[in-house]
């Protein structure tokens, strides 16, 4: 007759409780991550309505504003954004008439991106979005610099694919 055992399963050790531990939903960095990136989506929503622009092309014209005339392919790079997600929405840019795309002279394959003057002024209306922002994070303005910090830290870590501690 076998003997009943008195051994613990590996699933009752205080070490696969912990790792266990590490499984809950609001200890998961991307979780954390996904969530915010959702609400922060909704919070620009209805700031960027009267600009007349979706979350998508506030980035592009963010990256225009700060650099006129670029690439589309640099603008991709910039945004983190594929050709297939970025053209559609320099289209919609474009027939708003925010910005113009136009061949490169030197180099025909490449497209280039340049504000328009009606892109130029929209600058000035979207100056009004960030201490709107700032101002829902209920942080202050050294904790987002951080923040930002900290988060384009893990962005270029995970891109570069660091091994594992």
């Amino acid at each position: 007759m076998p003997r009943a055992s008195t051994a613990t399963t590996i699933a009752d050790t205080p070490a696969a409780a912990n790792a266990d531990a590490w499984l809950a939903l609001d200890k998961q960095l991307c979780f954390a991550l996904y969530s915010a990136s959702l609400a922060m989506t909704k919070v620009y929503k209805p700031l960027l309505a009267p600009l007349g622009l979706t979350y998508p092309q506030y980035l592009v014209m963010l990256a225009l504003w700060e650099e006129d005339a670029q690439t589309v392919s640099a603008l991709g790079d910039k945004l983190a954004l594929d050709s297939g997600t970025l053209t559609p929405l320099l289209k919609r840019l474009q027939a708003q008439g925010e910005i113009t795309r136009e061949r490169d002279s030197v180099d025909e394959r490449r497209v280039i991106v340049r504000l328009s003057d009606a892109g130029r002024k929209l600058k000035i209306k979207a100056r009004k979005v960030p201490p709107q922002i700032a101002s829902s994070t209920g942080c202050e303005l050294a904790e987002i610099a951080a923040l930002t910090r900290q988060l384009t830290a893990v962005r270029d870590a995970l891109v570069r694919g660091e091994p594992e501690h």
